[in-house]
């Protein structure tokens, strides 16, 4: 779902893990030299939807990276196919009203840009909930979660591999932090 902390979660994630990340919407935006909203409007959704589905190939044959994906990604089956065969997915499930605290005041998203955003929202969630479900290997759900609660969960869940590189990162990051100096509270550290 778009608002979901996909990019949020994705880039600390893939910091974590000392991987590229990728967004699949900026790297469209990249590819059309103009925003995804202005390609709505020019050409359509389903134009989109092609560019989209090209594009994930394309970035599924990259090397190990994070991918975060747009939020409607998932509309078609060639593209679950592909993320569930290329790579491990993660489904952050997050309630329409979560959505909506977050993004009420978004003016990019362009599936949003209409009367009612919350029943949009409402309807998205009803009707790709099902898809996302299909395409992830590992659905989180949490509560209002936090960033670093979300990157711990997903990490709990990769294959050893790439888990063991969150840890050895995190061990490496903290044996050469220098010990506590003290501080003005006033200054933040």
């Amino acid at each position: 779902m778009p608002g979901s902390g996909k990019s949020t979660v994705g880039r600390q994630l893939a910091r974590r893990l000392q991987l590229p990340f990728i967004d699949l919407d900026h790297r469209i935006e990249a590819h059309l030299g103009y925003s995804i909203r202005e390609h709505f409007e020019r050409e359509g959704e389903a134009a989109f939807r092609d560019l989209e589905s090209t594009m994930l190939a394309e970035v599924l044959k990259e090397p190990c990276s994070v991918l975060s994906t747009g939020g409607g990604t998932v509309i078609r089956d060639v593209n679950r196919q592909q993320l569930r065969a290329h790579s491990t997915v993660f489904y952050l499930r997050t309630q329409p009203q979560e959505i909506h605290r977050r993004l009420r005041n978004d003016l990019n998203r362009p599936l949003l840009q209409v009367a009612d955003p919350m029943a949009r929202l409402r309807e998205l969630f009803q009707t790709r909930d099902p898809w996302y479900r299909d395409a992830a290997h590992h659905v989180i759900e949490l509560p209002k979660p936090r960033v670093s609660s979300l990157i711990h969960a997903v990490i709990d869940l990769l294959p050893p591999e790439l888990a063991n590189r969150a840890s050895a990162r995190h061990d490496d990051r903290a044996s050469t932090v220098s010990p506590p100096v003290s501080h003005d509270p006033r200054t933040p550290h």
